[in-house]
């Protein structure tokens, strides 16, 4: 029942993404699934994403990240027509029992219609209404990511003059990226503390994050972190990766703890301290390739950066950006931030 289901769900959203088409022609470009495979930078309504495009030996797969969160596999990829067309499931709970088991859950089927035009890619978004009344349809479109270069020799690059980016004494050169957002940092004993009050029966606050005013291409970034029990955060380098700030002590490897590029690079050594304690990080971005060392322990080794995170300012990797603290996790502090740029490459 299920498969027919999904199956009747899917020919209803290929059906109305046809008369959407039909409703605004577009001329398709002539191409072939080689044209669709590779890494795309995603230019997502208020927001970034990115996909990757893969040719396996007997079928298609691809990866997708849509605004934030993870980069995650989708269920199918299926080309046709000079279309390439993609569907991701979300399981939803429709029905609890008393002690709040599901007890009825269905599947949310979202298609993905893509065709190229002059070489940019032109995406429609369809997913179905939660309630199953009609169907939302968002537009949006995407650039193919140059191949990446070789790791860069990080012996022979030159540095410009330090610039400290925090005083010590007030948010000057911050601000918030979203002015309508709570600002829930402040400076205390020289330190740059978020803290996200949330009060008990009253409205959900929305935190907002901070920014640096000045933006930044390739630099060292070194800085104080402290994090508490449970506590979560991330520091953005140029406003388009996430080095993650979380409470991982003890936890092992994983791509979401302390120090990852979040959900694209795990840590080879677990090196965070307990909770509480100031954790120094040191952090080269140079040429779409990084280098973490944290608590004088290197955990990421000049490694390739596939494409951006979740969270991103913006799609493109190749324009100066800002560095960013995420305000809307947890609580956290920060010291000491100086950002050395790469003069040279």
């Amino acid at each position: 029942m299920f498969n027919k289901t999904a199956t009747l769900l899917l020919v209803i959203l290929v059906l109305f993404s046809i008369l959407q088409c039909a409703k605004q022609p577009a001329v398709k470009q002539d191409v072939s699934i080689d044209h669709f495979v590779g890494r795309w930078a995603l230019s997502l309504s208020g927001g970034a994403g990115w996909l990757e495009v893969r040719q396996e030996e007997n079928y298609l797969d691809a990866d997708i990240l849509w605004y934030g969160g993870s980069v995650i596999p989708v269920d199918n990829v299926v080309f046709k027509d000079n279309t390439l067309i993609i569907t991701r499931n979300r399981r939803v709970i429709r029905k609890k029992d008393e002690a709040g088991n599901p007890i009825r859950t269905q599947t949310l089927t979202t298609l993905l219609e893509l065709f190229l035009k002059e070489g940019e890619l032109i995406g429609k978004q369809i997913s179905p209404k939660k309630d199953g009344i009609g169907v939302e349809v968002n537009e949006f479109t995407g650039k193919k990511i140059p191949d990446l270069p070789a790791a860069p020799d990080l012996s022979g690059i030159k540095f410009g003059q330090p610039i400290t980016l925090f005083n010590g004494k007030d948010l000057a050169g911050w601000e918030l990226i979203d002015s309508t957002r709570q600002n829930g940092f402040k400076v205390e004993d020289g330190a740059l503390i978020n803290n996200v009050v949330q009060v008990d029966g009253q409205p959900h606050i929305h935190y907002g994050n901070l920014r640096t005013v000045e933006k930044f291409e390739d630099f060292n970034l070194k800085m104080q972190v402290n994090i508490p029990k449970g506590s979560n955060s991330g520091i953005y380098l140029r406003g388009i990766y996430e080095v993650q700030v979380y409470d991982s002590y003890k936890k092992g490897l994983d791509s979401h703890h302390m120090g990852a590029i979040y959900s694209r690079i795990t840590p080879t050594v677990a090196a965070e301290k307990p909770a509480g304690l100031w954790q120094d990080f040191d952090i080269t971005l140079c040429d779409r390739h990084v280098t973490v060392i944290l608590n004088g322990k290197k955990i990421i080794n000049n490694q390739p950066l596939l494409g951006v995170t979740g969270g991103a300012l913006t799609a493109d990797e190749f324009s100066p950006g800002p560095i960013y603290f995420q305000g809307d996790h947890g609580i956290v502090s920060y010291r000491n931030i100086v950002l050395t740029p790469i003069v040279n490459l």
